[in-house]
C-alpha cells in the first residue's frame, strides 16, 4: 500500500472515479446520507489517498488555511469497509497531516468529526473545540490540532 498526495489536475480519470466511488459508497449508500458530495470544492483540494492494486482504500481531501476554517482543514475522511480496523485510518490521517505541513506550512488543522470517532481523532492530537451539531443528520463535532 502506498499513500499519494495530488492536486485535482494531477488525478487520473481512474483515480478520480475511484475516489468518487468510495465517497459515494460510504457517505451516500452506507451512511444513508443524501447530500451533494460533488460540491465544486474538489478542484481546490489536495487529495490524499492510499491504494492497493489500483483500488483506493482510504481518502481525505485537504484545504489551506482560510478555505473552511482559519486553520487548514481535512474533510471527506473515508475508509473502505473491508479495510477498517486495519490501521489504515491512522495511516491516511498521518499522511494528510504531513501533506498539510509540507504544502500549507502549518500544523494547525481543523476538521468536522463524526462524534463516534472522537477518540480516534484524539489519538492523532485533535481536541474538541465546540459543541455537537448535526451535519447531514449525523452528529459531528469541530476538532482542532495545533
Amino acid at each position: 500500500m502506498e499513500a499519494y498526495v495530488k492536486k485535482f489536475n494531477e488525478l487520473s480519470l481512474e483515480e478520480l472515479y475511484e475516489i468518487l466511488r468510495l465517497r459515494s459508497e460510504v457517505f451516500v449508500v452506507e451512511q444513508d446520507c443524501v447530500y451533494q458530495d460533488i460540491d465544486g470544492k474538489d478542484k481546490d483540494a489536495l487529495h490524499v489517498y492510499i491504494s492497493e492494486n489500483g483500488k483506493i482504500l482510504a481518502y481525505t481531501r485537504c484545504f489551506p488555511p482560510g478555505f473552511y476554517f482559519n486553520e487548514a482543514a481535512i474533510g471527506r475522511v473515508v475508509v473502505e469497509a473491508s479495510a477498517r480496523n486495519s490501521g489504515i485510518g491512522q495511516d491516511i490521517m498521518k499522511s494528510s497531516i504531513k501533506a498539510i505541513e509540507k504544502n500549507f506550512k502549518t500544523g494547525q488543522i481543523t476538521l468536522s468529526a463524526q462524534t463516534y470517532l472522537i477518540n480516534f481523532y484524539n489519538r492523532l492530537g485533535f481536541k474538541e473545540t465546540g459543541n455537537e451539531y448535526l451535519e447531514d443528520g449525523i452528529p459531528h463535532i469541530k476538532m482542532t490540532r495545533s
